[in-house]
């Protein structure tokens, strides 16, 4: 490969633990590179771009001592301390992830007990499936995936009926979302229904896709 190439072979992730003790500078850097997919560097005699087209995955506490809203647990922090801390994260960076979960401190006794969920095998199946699905979905578009979708594939791809149409405006309306956040869910719904091997979105799909925007542990929407 000549300088500044990157197979696709070496798409990775991109992961960010303990998110919010990053300067604020820093993650805001990173916004036109998860909405490009390369990065820019200039210098006094031109520029270069690079690719960074990867899956961009974080993690943060709710708060510095890590007890914000713990059920249990009471939280050290004053209020003035825990919108501080959460406000490192913009709105804007946060429109550009597609998933955003809570993940609730497990009890003991849960995880000394064996789970009921789907096995690893199984789930890789499916995802090996969904995979196929959207390799044959994009073969002629130069593009391998439902996330790397822009809003003219949305459109002609992401085919939802009119109670599916009623559910986004609704949704929409109802929880302020921008229209980066509803092509990013119309995007997951189309995975989700691929993860089970359906044609068709269904308004469940959708429901779904909304409620992996989860962000109760927030204080407030942030700026």
């Amino acid at each position: 490969m000549t300088p500044g190439e990157v197979s696709l072979a070496h798409k990775g992730i991109l992961f960010f633990d303990e998110l919010t003790e990053f300067p604020r500078e820093t993650l805001e850097v990173l916004r036109q590179p998860l909405e490009d997919q390369v990065i820019t560097i200039s210098r006094v005699n031109g520029s270069i771009q690079y690719p960074a087209d990867v899956m961009f995955v974080a993690a943060m506490n709710p708060c510095l001592c890590g007890y914000f809203k713990d059920p249990q647990k009471p939280c050290s922090c004053s209020l003035l301390d825990v919108k501080r801390y959460q406000s490192k994260i913009s709105g804007p960076l946060l429109d550009r992830i597609d998933m955003i979960l809570e993940v609730p401190r497990e009890q003991t006794d849960t995880l000394l007990t064996l789970g009921q969920g789907e096995n690893s095998e199984s789930l890789r199946q499916r995802v090996v499936a969904a995979w196929g699905i959207q390799q044959k979905r994009f073969a002629s578009l130069g593009i391998t995936s439902n996330s790397a979708m822009n809003a003219q594939y949305i459109d002609e791809l992401v085919i939802l009926n009119q109670v599916c149409k009623d559910f986004l405006i609704h949704a929409a309306q109802k929880f302020l979302l921008s229209p980066r956040i509803v092509h990013r869910m119309m995007k997951l719904a189309r995975t989700i229904a691929d993860m089970d091997g359906r044609e068709d979105i269904t308004v469940q799909d959708l429901a779904e896709a909304l409620q992996y925007r989860s962000k109760t542990f927030f204080v407030e929407e942030v700026m």
